[in-house]
């Protein structure tokens, strides 16, 4: 992706969203499955109250049953804790079971989101993002915020309801030992909250070190055959193994902050545990264990047991910061996506037909950001007459692609006004504008798949007859027949088991079948030879004579026969006109020509 080192650094520069606004926007997401969200919880609730009533019941059943020697209590109270036991283990299952369906659909749709509006944005969007930077969003972050999702509607709703309503219980039995739990809560709240803010930003940096690194992974295998043609494969290990450790090193710091954590805890558990032991011992020995007088040994096992369940749900709550610290950095970077907004979008009243192919730049200036010190086309004046042809050259660096990539608003004109059939192209509806616009890409993407559904991405209704008639004007028929398999062949990822004049070619005939007003070939037949490359432009003055054609090309015998060349240089337009008219007018022009010349006279004669 053009200029990916920039747009990374451009993201990574992003405000993080409100935290309101952050929520608001996830949970937007969750659509049909607001309802599990909701059971989830629910059941929690059911299952947490029921545990803590069960010491309660269990103390009646030590002090009325087992002291009091009384079989008639054992058995009433043995069958309640059944039931109860029952009924929580059955509200346990269907919170997990609500809560895996609610987080793991609110993942699927979040997913479903960010892919959509990535679909939907203008390159300028695009460019603002790096590929690694995308990818690990739809992964890594979906998954942070899926696994803290699952943890905030089940075990964040358990821990809560089992501190306050233990506290409520113990403090029923005893109320000086249950102000220990008063002075333990807020200690363990302070050190969860000291320690989340410390490894918060750590997190931050993290995710975007896994963009860095999903970067490299991509660009290492888009370009594998060069790294292994320039033995360059311990750089590309060295240059991901300082990655990897970069994270490696991030998430040793945070986990040793974090280790503090589970150290408080243990103390505090200990500690509340002693306290509360030698107090409950110290009331019992002087109440003789009358129940009337003070406190009783059943008493006391209840408020152990509601002390371990006030300490295990604090240790809950230590698990669920973890994963919302982690996920809080997840969310911010997925709430960046969801909430940017494309350059690119449908005017209010669209117009619904395109009228021909006719193409009117006036005084066009397009930058590719705000930020842009120089702009990448100047003061753009030209007009093509529908049906006519447009070559293009320039050096490398005359932006030719970003004049083209206006046509079909890939990106949006900065000043000035482009007009397609006497229309600005900001007032058609996007999928009308594209589907009479077919482009030819400097690099030809194929994807996985046979040859005929490759082909039909121009054309999703064309029959068999129609893919052989767009190939045979292509000059692609010919090496498709000779393959086994014909029109379906199937294709590796890009289209790798293909030549690249061959991927030329069958992008080619691919545009052709979308039937446009306007055909763009963006140095598209580079890799085809000349002959070939001639008897295609024939073949386009032959069969699609209305159509506008736009050839951008380095060789000028593949835009010589042009209505009209256009010389750009440094994104000014330097001299328009036809070719003999070039020739004597445009030193730049006459230079092209005569080094092509003379290279192929050259090439002639060793020939001979």
């Amino acid at each position: 992706m053009k200029g990916s080192t920039t747009s990374e650094t451009e993201s990574d520069r992003q405000e993080p969203a409100h935290p309101q606004h952050t929520v608001r926007t996830i949970l937007g997401s969750l659509r049909e499955y607001k309802k599990a969200s909701l059971l989830a919880p629910g059941f929690v609730f059911l299952e947490s109250v029921l545990e803590i009533v069960i010491p309660t019941i269990m103390a009646s059943l030590i002090d009325q049953g087992v002291s009091g020697r009384s079989m008639p209590a054992i058995i009433k109270f043995g069958l309640i804790l059944l039931i109860c036991s029952a009924v929580s283990l059955f509200s346990g299952f269907m919170s997990g079971r609500y809560a895996a369906i609610a987080s793991s659909g609110l993942a699927k749709n979040v997913r479903s989101d960010l892919f959509a509006q990535v679909q939907s944005f203008g390159f300028t969007n695009i460019d603002r993002f790096s590929t690694g930077s995308i990818i690990t969003r739809l992964t890594t972050d979906v998954t942070n915020l899926q696994n803290a999702y699952q943890m905030v509607i089940r075990v964040g709703v358990r821990a809560p309801i089992m501190v306050i309503v233990a506290w409520f219980f113990s403090f029923r039995i005893s109320k000086p030992i249950s102000l220990v739990f008063l002075i333990v809560i807020p200690i363990l709240g302070l050190g969860l909250i000291g320690l989340s803010l410390l490894v918060h930003p750590i997190f931050e940096r993290v995710f975007h070190t896994y963009d860095r690194l999903n970067n490299v992974v991509d660009e290492n295998l888009q370009g594998i055959r060069v790294v292994k043609s320039y033995n360059r494969e311990d750089y590309e290990e060295g240059k991901f193994g300082r990655i990897s450790q970069s994270i490696y090193q991030a998430f040793c710091k945070a986990e040793r902050i974090m280790s503090l954590n589970p150290a408080l805890l243990n103390f505090c558990i200990y500690a509340s545990l002693l306290v509360i032991s030698w107090m409950g011992a110290s009331q019992i020995v002087a109440s003789g264990n009358n129940a009337s007088l003070g406190l009783t040994t059943g008493d006391l096992t209840a408020l152990v047991t509601y002390a371990i369940q006030i300490m295990m749900a604090m240790n809950m709550v230590s698990m669920i910061v973890v994963m919302v610290v982690i996920s809080q950095a997840s969310a911010e970077r997925i709430c960046q996506v969801l909430q940017e907004v494309s350059t690119v979008q449908d005017p209010a009243d669209p117009v619904m037909e395109v009228a021909d192919g006719s193409i009117r730049f006036q005084d066009v200036t397009f930058r590719y950001s705000d930020r842009s010190e120089r702009p990448v086309l100047s003061h753009i004046d030209l007009d093509v007459p529908s049906g006519s042809t447009l070559g293009i050259v320039g050096g490398t660096g005359a932006s030719k692609s970003s004049l083209v990539q206006l046509i079909p608003r890939l990106y949006d004109v900065t000043e000035g006004s482009l007009q397609v059939g006497g229309v600005d192209v900001r007032r058609y509806d996007l999928t009308v504008l594209r589907d009479q616009v077919a482009m030819v890409l400097q690099k030809n993407v194929l994807f996985s798949g046979t040859i005929a559904e490759n082909l039909r991405w121009g054309n999703s209704q064309a029959s068999d007859e129609d893919l052989v008639h767009a190939c045979s004007l292509a000059q692609a028929d010919g090496f498709v027949r000779e393959f086994p398999d014909g029109y379906q062949t199937r294709l590796d990822e890009g289209g790798s088991n293909l030549s690249g004049g061959q991927r030329q070619r069958l992008c080619i005939a691919r545009a052709l079948l979308k039937k446009p007003d306007i055909l763009i070939l963006d140095d598209s037949t580079s890799a085809v030879d000349t002959k070939t490359d001639q008897l295609i432009r024939q073949a386009f003055r032959q069969e699609i004579p209305d159509t506008t054609k736009i050839i951008i090309s380095q060789r000028l015998a593949s835009v010589e026969d042009a209505d009209m060349i256009l010389v750009l240089e440094e994104g000014r337009i330097l001299d328009k006109g036809t070719h003999q008219d070039l020739l004597r007018t445009c030193q730049e022009y006459r230079s092209i020509y005569e080094s092509q010349t003379r290279n192929k006279d050259g090439e002639d004669k060793d020939h001979e």
